[in-house]
């Protein structure tokens, strides 16, 4: 699917009412989330371990 089909299909799946706003907002996150699937497939990831250590120093 190219990228236009994608924002096409996310655009149409919003609500009649929703805003502009709506739109971009949801725009980001598919950009973010294809973003992260393609760092994944470089093998660019983070260990487990590391998340969680991360986490711990933002919770305290």
């Amino acid at each position: 699917m190219t990228t236009k089909e994608k924002v096409v299909q996310a655009v149409q799946s919003l609500p009649e009412d929703a805003s502009i706003e709506d739109a971009m907002e949801r725009l980001l996150l598919l950009a973010k989330i294809e973003r992260g699937i393609q760092q994944a497939d470089a093998g660019e990831l983070i260990p487990h371990d590391q998340v969680k250590e991360r986490m711990a120093k933002w919770l305290k």
